[in-house]
Formats: structure tokens, sequence, C-alpha cells
């Protein structure tokens, strides 16, 4: 587009009448991405009169203003324009509006705004107006955004998905970059309240995965960042929420109240508490802080939910094992924790950024999406209560002992590999807890035995080859030997007996068929290079003489398959 047009393009912008603002608007969503194009419209005064139509103008004008506005937003141009009035009208639009077409523009705007702190760009003053921050005070006014945004994600129209997702990425990444330690838990909370993770898991399911992968597989990825930044939270009691945490583990198992008045500390004295606490909870040591190491608050929040969620479950099975030896006894915290370790390592919640952007170039092929994507990911609290109740089961199929628990947690590692691991894209998390439920016993120790085999081929495979081919030479010579000192003494042989293919080479080849005579007698000379022979109607209790055996071949051993020369070489 020339310069004449660009002009005339930003004087319809300011027309009077809406018609040809709205061609113009139209007009110039198609261009604005184009760089210099972007430059010519902002320097003859474009960006005042797009912004105006924004804040003010309705219907497809409104639609293809915010459209023009998010493109020059993309080519990292206009942001001089983005202050508070504009983003409060995208807010408002996003909450009260309901064409699709305007909403797809408002939300591109936001999440542009939200994302564009993290330019190196702009100055610390500057990223003030951007991100996470910048949408507060809009929000405050309509606090019902974050509802109406995860609602949005259930839309029959995919554009308006992805560009809602994209959001929802963008306020999540922010909250978890620039928030506080306090701060960015509750933001991921009430968006979990809102059912963010059930509309996710919904489309990551569906057959429309193609139009939203891009978004889908961020969201993914944001998962797994939230989980290793739960994971890399040190569980400290000096910390409120996490001592309550753990009292809520505590008084949720009915502990035993204490009979002694001074132990109610009715006389003011410190509480005396049993000196198996914890331990009886299924912990190691009175410690239980100590044990949450590798799993970190990860660990406790998934403790701390099966507990909530099936609280007469766990006080009855305590209630059981409080009947049972101790060695015996199941350590369903110690369980827990394990479960959660093994579904960590699964979902490979470590990878790294760099295998992520990997994963973004693979979605080029469809076939690829059931290997990329792994919506059980978000069923992380389900997945857990599954293992952890799949080891509970085995434990007590197994008369497992307290020595046993690695054994088991092995074992649990198998079940959830095989299940979740070899569980399709469609299949839902419902199929894979029944799978695991009724996962038989014997099948599962199959299995790991098929492990054991394959992991013992892939460490000592090369040497127990090298070793089998070496057993195997020094078999054949041996045969070899054996029978050239066989035929060097002498030896009959019946002529009753077939030759077959894999007979060994030097009798079959060396030697004509046999006469109608019933035996033969064979002796090999001194220096090994005939084999002198002759045949018999009866074998003679003496030997023949060697000058007796007029026939005589030259002869040549060949070893073909050494298992099966004793049945075709008979020596009477």
């Amino acid at each position: 587009m020339d310069e004449m047009d660009v002009v005339e393009l930003v004087s319809r912008l300011g027309s009077d009448e809406d018609a040809s603002r709205k061609k113009a608007a139209f007009k110039l969503q198609s261009n604005i991405s184009d760089l210099s194009f972007a430059d010519d419209f902002i320097s003859h005064g474009g960006l005042p009169k797009l912004r105006y139509l924004i804040l003010q103008a309705t219907g497809n004008t409104l639609a293809y203003s915010l459209a023009s506005f998010a493109r020059l937003l993309e080519v990292d141009k206009g942001w001089d324009y983005v202050n508070q009035d504009v983003v409060e009208r995208v807010v408002e639009l996003v909450v009260t509006h309901p064409l699709v077409n305007i909403l797809r523009g408002a939300m591109a705007i936001l999440g542009a705004i939200v994302a564009h702190q993290h330019s190196p760009s702009l100055s610390s003053s500057q990223s003030r107006s951007f991100g996470f921050r910048a949408l507060k005070p809009a929000i405050a006014i309509y606090p019902q955004f974050l509802e109406m945004l995860v609602n949005r994600l259930s839309s029959a129209d995919h554009a308006l998905c992805a560009n809602a997702l994209q959001l929802i990425n963008a306020l999540m990444r922010d909250a978890i970059t620039n928030d506080g330690e306090a701060e960015w838990p509750r933001f991921i909370k009430k968006l979990q309240e809102l059912g963010v993770i059930k509309a996710v898991y919904t489309l990551m399911q569906s057959t429309a995965l193609q139009d939203l992968a891009h978004p889908l597989l961020d969201f993914q990825a944001l998962t797994k960042v939230l989980l290793r930044k739960w994971r890399d939270v040190v569980v400290d009691l000096h910390k409120p929420e996490h001592r309550r945490a753990l009292k809520g583990i505590h008084v949720a198992s009915n502990p035993e109240k204490p009979s002694d008045p001074a132990e109610d500390g009715d006389d003011g004295q410190e509480k005396k508490h049993s000196p198996e606490k914890w331990r009886r909870l299924g912990f190691e040591t009175e410690n239980p802080s100590l044990e949450f190491e590798e799993t970190g608050y990860l660990g406790m929040m998934d403790l701390t939910d099966y507990v909530r969620k099936h609280k007469d479950a766990f006080q009855k099975l305590l209630l059981e094992q409080s009947t049972l030896p101790s060695r015996t006894r199941c350590p369903i915290a110690r369980a827990s924790l394990a479960v959660t370790a093994i579904l960590y390592e699964h979902f490979e919640v470590d990878t790294s950024d760099l295998d992520d952007a990997r994963s973004y170039l693979a979605l080029e092929t469809r076939s690829n999406y059931d290997k990329i994507f792994k919506p059980l990911i978000l069923q992380w609290s389900r997945l857990h209560l599954a293992g952890l109740q799949a080891f509970l089961r085995l434990w007590k199929a197994t008369g497992a002992e307290r020595e046993d628990f690695i054994k088991l947690v092995d074992l649990v590692r198998i079940l959830l590999e095989a299940v979740v691991g070899g569980a399709k894209r469609e299949k839902t998390c419902q199929q894979v807890e029944e799978e695991i439920q009724e996962f038989d016993y014997e099948r599962l120790r199959q299995l790991q035995m098929e492990l054991f085999e394959l992991s013992y081929e892939d460490t000592w495979g090369h040497h127990l080859h090298q070793v089998r081919d070496e057993l195997n030479h020094e078999a054949l010579q041996f045969m070899k030997e054996q029978r050239i000192r066989c035929l060097l003494h002498g030896a009959w042989f019946s002529n009753s007996l077939a030759y077959t293919a894999d007979a060994g080479r030097g009798t079959q080849q060396d030697l004509p068929p046999p006469s109608a005579s019933s035996f033969r007698y064979a002796k090999l000379s001194h220096n090994r290079r005939f084999l002198h022979y002759a045949d018999f109607d009866i074998k003679g209790d003496r030997d023949p003489s060697f000058e007796s055996l007029q026939e005589k071949r030259k002869f040549s051993l060949h070893l073909g398959q050494p298992m099966t020369e004793k049945s075709h070489h008979n020596p009477q």
C-alpha cells in the first residue's frame, strides 16, 4: 500500500460516517502486520484514531479495530497508546460482550499486554503498565472477569478458545514469575476452583486439538512449572500454612485423646505426645518435615489432599493397622510420598524448556499428538489417589513387611508406567483408575520380570553374547577333537542310520552310500589325511585290522549342528 493510501485510510478512520470507518478498519486489519505499513500508519497519526474507535465504536467497526490493534502489538508497535482506559475497556468487553469476533480481538490485546513485560527492551518503570498488574485495577471493577474467561474455554469457536487459553497462560506465567510466594498459589487455586483444569482437560481430549495445539501445549508446560515450583518449596514447620497442613493430617487420623489431666494441659503444663505420633501415620521418624525432602511441598499437598478427601478410609486403615505388628503395618505417609515421586518422574516434570520447544516443532505432524499431549497430568490428584490405593492393596496382597517397602515401590512404579504410560490421549481418567484397581498381581509380577530381563539384557547383553559365542566355539572344537580321537581309535557304525541334511558334513560327503551290509567300520590314518573303512555283515568281537580296510577317502571334518550329531554318528 503506497503512502497516499495510508493517508486516506487514516483519514477515513476519523470519518463521521460509520460505514467509512468500518471499511477503513476492515482494510487496516489485513495490512497492519506489515512493519513498513505499520510505521507509515503511526507516522501519519493513525494510532490516536484507532484507540478512539476501540474506546467508542461498536459492532463490526469495534471488532476490526480490536483485531488491528492486537496485530499492531504483535509486531511490537503501538505500546505508547496502551493505557488504563484501553485496558478497562477491553476487560469490560470480555466480561459483557457476547459477539465472538469482538471477544477474539479483546482477548488477543489482553494477552499481548500481560506477556509484554517479559520484553528485555522495557525499563522497570514501563513494565508497570503491563503484565498481570496492569489488569488488576480493571478486574477489581469487573470481578467476574476470570470466571467469564474460563467459561470462554467451552465456546464452540475454536479461535476464541485458543485466545482465551493464551490469555490464561499469560496470566499464570506472569503470576508464577512475578508474584510473591503467598500470592501466586492463591491465583492458581482460584483458577482451579473456576474449573480451568476440567475445561483444558476436555479440550486436550477433544477432536479440536489441532486448532488449539499450541496454547494447550503451553498450558501443559505451565502445569509442569507449577508442579516443579511446588516440589521446590521446602517443607518448613515455621511457616504457618505448612504447620497447619501437617497438623490437619494428624487431627484427621483421629488420635487417641490423653486421659491424664496433666496431658490435657489443664494445669498449664505442655501437652505430652505419644512417642509414635508420626510413625503411627506411616512416617519413618518423629520428625516428618525431613521426610518431605524429595517431594517438597508437593508431597505434603498430595498427602493432605488424600487425608482430607478420604478421611473415613484413612481412619479405618489406621485402626486396622493398629492391631498388626509394627513390621507388617503399611507406612501410609511414606507410600503417599513414594507415589508422588513416581508420578513426578513418569511425567518428566523436570523436562527443560528446550525439550518443550522441540515438542512445538513436532506439532506439525498430527500423528505426534498422542505422544506429546499428556492430559492425565492435569488429573494429578486422582492419579495419586489411585496409585496410593494400589500400593495399599499390593501391600496387603503380598503380605509385605517393612523391609519390603522398596520392592513395593518398584511394583507400583511398573504398574503406573504400564497403565498411565500406555493410556491413549482419549482415555478417560476414570478408565485409568479402574484399570489400576483391577490390574492383576500375577500379571504385574510377569511384567516386572520381563522388564528385569530387558534391563539385564541392556546392561549385560553384549558381554553375554560374547561369552556365548566363545563357549559355542570351544564346544565345537571339543566335539571335533572328540570325533577325531574316536576315528583314530576306530569305530563301528550302523548302516541302517539315514543321513539327514543337518548331519556332520565330514562323514556324509567323504563316504559313499552304504551297501546292503549291516555294519561299517572306519578308522582314521595316523596322519589324519585319509579315512579308511569297510562294510561287514556282522560286527566281530575284535576290530578289523587297519590293513583290511580297503576303501579310503580324503578326510575332512566339519561340524554343523553339534546337538544333532549324536543321532547321525552313533558308534557301536
